[in-house]
């Protein structure tokens, strides 16, 4: 009988080394690079990947979905309001049947504990597919893309403009793996809380009152809605404090004359991005949503097979 691999689950940024990121991303271009010449790769056959989500989305369900088809397997969606799951079943049940009728979890939910509880009973890998407090898969995508233009993110800078979110979160985690910077600034009362974001004391990260200082030379610009999932009652109060906030041309000419531009999307051209950042020519968005396709085949193989040599 197999050796049974120890379970590996991707709940926060820092679960992996940078050594397995770095094995993440060497798969990734050579995943990419079957998937654009049309040829066939499907290491997970007759394998399944449950999806539950419990916040809506577009990005995460079409990447994983199609992913999992593209690598051979099979996708089941599972929404909260259409499963036990939402009539109160307790987490810990729920993961013992759904790991035992599938090979990989990727789970988008409200709280953290929520998926730390199910990963706990889980006899298969676990991936966050979001939280309130983290987005591992989106900074996986927004890394790769950095190195695929412009080289490796260590030492650079990456200025994080408006809520310190999930997202903001999941970058400081990141900087800690990658030893870069990270530039935060926020409106006076969305400043980065230190035990959501998982630090405990670092020197990759500067708070910034204005946001034009924080993005003062830097190579990176980005930034995520002002209201996210589960605030839309704030947000008005938002859009009043968030409004010196945005990221425009102005902002753009004080970074490095070949910083790049990222958001993870959906935009609102006009709030936290001006229509002619994004639109222009150094946003990479594009690119940035399409790898989530990429980065999570490459993260789905790795926690279901391992290390695979990639051929040269």
């Amino acid at each position: 009988m197999p050796q049974q691999r120890p379970i590996k689950h991707f709940l926060q940024f820092k679960d992996l080394s940078r050594d397995e990121f770095e094995y993440l991303f060497e798969r990734t271009r050579w995943i990419k690079a079957q998937f654009k010449a049309y040829k066939t790769y499907h290491p997970l056959h007759d394998r399944t990947l449950v999806m539950i989500f419990e916040k809506a989305s577009t990005r995460t369900r079409l990447s994983f979905e199609a992913g999992m088809h593209q690598l051979g397997g099979t996708a089941i969606y599972l929404n909260t309001r259409d499963s036990q799951l939402g009539r109160g079943e307790p987490v810990e049940d729920a993961a013992q049947v759904i790991s035992r009728m599938s090979d990989i979890v990727m789970i988008r939910t409200f709280e953290q504990e929520t998926i730390e509880r199910f990963a706990c009973h889980s006899r298969v890998p676990v991936i966050n597919g979001l939280t309130n407090e983290y987005h591992p898969c989106q900074i996986l995508a927004d890394i790769y893309t950095y190195i695929e233009h412009r080289g490796p993110i260590q030492g650079k800078t990456v200025a994080w403009i408006g809520d310190s979110n999930n997202v903001c979160n999941t970058w400081l985690q990141a900087a800690e793996v990658f030893d870069f910077n990270v530039h935060v600034s926020t409106p006076p009362g969305y400043e980065v809380e230190p035990e959501r974001a998982g630090l405990y004391g670092t020197d990759h990260y500067e708070e910034f009152a204005d946001p034009m200082e924080a993005a003062k030379g830097a190579d990176l610009v980005t930034t995520d809605v002002w209201t996210s999932m589960g605030f839309e009652a704030e947000d008005e109060e938002r859009r009043r404090a968030f409004a010196d906030w945005q990221v425009d041309a102005d902002m753009m000419r004080v970074a490095k004359p070949d910083a790049l531009f990222m958001h993870c999307l959906p935009a609102h051209r006009g709030e936290e991005v001006a229509a002619e950042v994004i639109d222009g020519p150094q946003s990479v968005v594009w690119d940035e949503a399409e790898n989530r396709l990429h980065t999570q085949k490459a993260l789905m193989e790795y926690l279901l097979l391992g290390r695979i040599e990639t051929p040269q």
